[in-house]
């Protein structure tokens, strides 16, 4: 029988578990903490990727596709079986260590917890135009060509950013079509003699002019240069870096990898003995199906370590 008034419910006191982000990765290690009758709390600010994502047909089980408000919803659902009251529309500003665990400071409360996860997620920079993020919700700005790409066979796609970077997703579009233009917005190429050739034998267009503005069409979008020029593509994918929302890690001294995302290990512990993370924030695949993985193998290593501590596993 399924006791929904198990431990999973908050209370002020101490928690087992502190989450921050309610994304894929950390509503996924919420459900399994549920699950293991563990007391959780989610701290979410509203600002997971997922809910950008107009459609995703990569999913696994989602044959027609889900969008991502759709996705969380689903999840938050089925955490609600549990616990109705286990996430905090709130944003976590500062995390300090005590003895035995971590608190975080709120701006209305604290909440101590023996283990925090960190599911805090990354910002994708977006080109200097406006209301681009209402662009990635239509599906005409796209941050995934992992993801969508398929869905794009055969289309006049155009990759934002100088960079070598900017120049690989470019190549990686081309398994999918031979229209491919990369957009350089104005600055110079940095790109070697090797890249160019590269991307000449591709048959990738390469567009230093600086991009003025978008126009929505009905089946795409018009670019619109400083040099007159107007192009016409399906999607536009910014090749233009992230920004790790890691301050929370730097702020209790957890190692960090170049790009400023979290370095953990095969339990996504990070170097500090009570925290973990998941999700885009730690570096590798960003990918719905990775980070919900993320988030079932932390809560698994945190309800084992609970239970060894409270000598209920066998040394």
């Amino acid at each position: 029988m399924t006791n929904n008034s198990c431990e999973t419910h908050p209370s002020p006191s101490k928690v087992d578990c502190l989450i921050i982000g309610g994304g894929p990765a950390g509503l996924t290690a919420a459900i399994y903490l549920a699950r293991f009758r563990r007391r959780f709390i989610i701290v979410d600010a509203g600002r997971s990727r997922a809910s950008l994502i107009p459609r995703t047909r990569n999913h696994p089980a989602f044959p027609e596709g889900v969008t991502g408000p759709d996705l969380l919803a689903r999840m938050r659902a089925q955490l609600e079986r549990f616990s109705l009251n286990s996430v905090i529309e709130s944003e976590v500003n500062q995390l300090e260590d005590v003895r035995d665990g971590l608190v975080a400071r709120l701006e209305d409360k604290q909440i101590a917890a023996t283990y925090v996860i960190l599911a805090t997620g990354i910002i994708d920079v977006q080109p200097p135009l406006p209301d681009p993020l209402t662009r990635v919700r239509q599906g005409l700005i796209r941050h995934c060509a992992i993801c969508d790409a398929y869905e794009m066979t055969g289309g006049a796609l155009a990759v934002l950013g100088n960079s070598r970077k900017a120049l690989g997703t470019a190549l990686f579009l081309t398994g999918y079509t031979r229209n491919v233009l990369l957009c350089s917005m104005g600055a110079k190429f940095d790109l070697s003699t090797q890249d160019l050739e590269i991307a000449q034998r591709q048959g990738i267009r390469l567009v230093e002019a600086r991009l003025v503005s978008l126009h929505p069409l009905e089946n795409g979008v018009a670019m619109h240069f400083k040099s007159g020029e107007r192009i016409k593509v399906e999607a536009l994918y910014p090749a233009l870096g992230a920004k790790p929302r890691s301050g929370l890690a730097a702020g209790i001294g957890v190692r960090l990898h170049e790009d400023a995302r979290i370095i953990v290990d095969e339990h996504q512990r990070t170097s500090h003995p009570r925290c973990y993370a998941a999700g885009d924030i730690v570096t590798g695949l960003n990918q719905i199906g990775v980070a919900m993985a993320q988030g079932e193998i932390a809560a698994v290593d945190i309800h084992n370590s609970l239970r060894a501590a409270e000598g209920r596993a066998l040394p």
